[in-house]
């Protein structure tokens, strides 16, 4: 028996849980990414923006969709899997043969623990870099004076004047362009002065740069001058800028962390980013406990209970979950308190739940 329920159980209940969840995954993910390409039809036509960039456009989504659907696909499936078993009467012989829920909700916990894993590879690689090239093919389509290097950078023409960013993020609702460059021609295409400085933002209805050095070139000489501050008069549209520009929440965490660090060291507000940063950290465990501490709340369910009443307690869950976490890290924020600690607070209350539940119902 400790055979048998060590690994023929953990098999069983795997194949039935992973079979659910695929489903409900493929599902879950058709429908958001069908949602999104009837929005982008609205833009087909503006710019160069095609029926066919828009389809491109959502199918370069799909792998982060994919990696955010998966809590709500893991919850959906876990109850779809067990009420298979529910139906067929193998939950039944599993529980006459001794094993308790904790078990069961273990396998399924196991089951799951494996794909999390590969969920939170994607979401680090595949997931944010075909998010940046999904904005960028958005921007450079709707904006015929932008364009995106290979490395990121990017470049857009104001009239004679010729920009270059090395990096772009929005913060505050403001947008921010790291490592500046400006080049100025005249009519005849002729380069008449060169700017670089360290950053610029965008504020009411200016550029405000910093850190700028400016070469004026004459017909026999140069003449360089430094300036800390001075308003950048641009016509460069900060809000079509801030298409192209990865949301916090899509970022590698690599990227949140470089952002972080940058705000620190320039004693700025990095709240944003450190919240996406520890809001990662704790997906691929914020998703196990879900599934392990909802699936028990339904076994009297489960026995009774059809498709639909299955899928009813995976929505609620999933979304009565996630509203959770969102207040109380907002909560957090306000009051000073670490993301961390506010991220961990609410699957701490599931597993508590849990705990007692698991001691009144062995």
């Amino acid at each position: 028996m400790r055979r048998f329920g060590f690994k023929r159980v953990d098999r069983l209940v795997a194949m039935a849980v992973l079979t659910a969840v695929g489903l409900a995954w493929t599902v879950i993910v058709t429908l958001d990414a069908f949602r999104i390409f009837i929005i982008e039809l609205n833009d087909v036509g503006q710019g160069a923006y095609t029926l066919t960039k828009a389809a491109t456009y959502v199918l370069l989504t799909v792998p982060r969709r994919v990696y955010e659907m998966f809590g709500y696909a893991g919850l959906i499936g876990g109850l779809m899997g067990l009420g298979g078993l529910a139906n067929s009467g193998e939950l039944t012989a599993l529980r006459a043969a001794g094993l308790s829920k904790l078990r069961i909700c273990a396998s399924v916990a196991l089951a799951l623990a494996i794909l999390t894993i590969g969920v939170a590879t994607l979401g680090e690689t595949l997931g944010p870099y075909g998010e940046h090239k999904a904005q960028a093919l958005s921007l450079v389509a709707k904006s015929r004076d932008i364009a995106l290097a290979k490395g990121g950078s990017l470049w857009a023409r104001d009239g004679e004047t010729v920009v270059g960013v090395r990096r772009a993020r929005t913060h505050n609702g403001q947008v921010e362009l790291d490592g500046l460059r400006v080049f100025e021609f005249d009519g005849s295409g002729q380069l008449k002065a060169f700017s670089l400085a360290s950053d610029a933002v965008h504020t009411q209805d200016n550029w405000m740069v910093h850190n700028m050095r400016r070469t004026v070139f004459g017909a026999e000489n140069a003449t360089s001058t430094a300036i800390a501050q001075t308003v950048w008069r641009s016509g460069l549209d900060p809000h079509m800028l801030a298409l192209g520009i990865i949301n916090t929440q899509y970022m590698p965490l690599r990227d949140l962390e470089r952002n972080i660090q940058y705000l620190d060291r320039n004693q700025q507000d990095a709240s944003s980013y450190r919240n996406a940063y520890w809001a990662r950290i704790f997906y691929p465990f914020n998703v196990l406990v879900l599934v392990f501490c909802a699936v028990p709340f339904a076994f009297g369910t489960l026995r009774s209970g059809g498709l639909s009443k299955r899928l009813f307690i995976g929505i609620i869950g999933a979304l009565s979950f996630q509203l959770l976490q969102s207040a109380i890290v907002n909560v957090g924020a306000i009051n000073g308190i670490h993301p961390a600690i506010a991220n961990l607070f609410p699957p701490l209350i599931l597993i508590s739940a849990a705990f007692l539940y698991f001691r009144r119902h062995a």
